[in-house]
């Protein structure tokens, strides 16, 4: 009797052991939920749609304002890529559909058989649409998503701000030379996004 008893007093102590545990799983996949859903649905979530929202207005800003009177020796082409990497996927999956493809196709049309009428400031946004749209799926949907995207952005933010800062005459004149103030925030906004998203990577 006193085996019988032992033995049921080890398997309880092996059933509170394993409800334990279970317990344990359980909490620590509702603490990670919890972390998520902080992520998704508080200001962090928003914070970076609106980031990346802004990320892409200033690089198209950055992008035409080169093309009409802001003429530097920067790559300001390499803005193009960014904007690629960084357009919201609801304007992103828009260009990239029907509508885009229409866009292209008027751009090609216009750029081969009227080119009097296909100005020089259009040559960036009409290689931007062109490149949204015949992109292939691996850089349209995994690098785009992916910490490499991200690492890109941030390489072209920091290369182009550094870029104009030489081309200023240093950091001070950056902000106070004609157009410079405007042009480096517009640099700094687009380092922004990426800088916010590493970290929420790394947290």
């Amino acid at each position: 009797m006193g085996k019988f008893g032992y033995l049921a007093m080890q398997a309880d102590r092996l059933n509170e052991e394993l409800i334990e545990s279970d317990l344990r799983e359980i909490g620590y996949a509702a603490r990670k939920l919890a972390s998520h859903a902080f992520v998704l649905g508080s200001g962090l979530g928003f914070g970076t749609t609106f980031l990346k929202f802004l990320a892409s207005v200033a690089a198209i800003y950055l992008l035409i304002l080169d093309r009409t009177n802001w003429r530097t020796n920067m790559l300001t082409s390499l803005l193009v890529p960014y904007i690629f990497l960084s357009l919201p996927s609801v304007v992103f999956s828009l260009l990239r559909g029907e509508f885009g493809k229409w866009v292209a196709f008027i751009a090609v049309v216009l750029r081969l058989f009227f080119p009097q009428h296909f100005p020089e400031w259009l040559e960036m946004p009409g290689s931007l649409i062109l490149l949204l749209v015949v992109a292939p799926g691996f850089f349209a949907h995994t690098i785009r998503d992916n910490v490499v995207g991200v690492l890109i952005c941030l390489a072209i933010g920091c290369y182009l701000l550094q870029e104009h800062i030489r081309a200023s005459g240093g950091f001070r004149n950056s902000f106070t030379k004609s157009n410079g103030f405007s042009n480096t925030i517009g640099i700094i906004l687009i380092l922004v996004y990426p800088v916010w998203r590493l970290v929420l990577l790394f947290m």
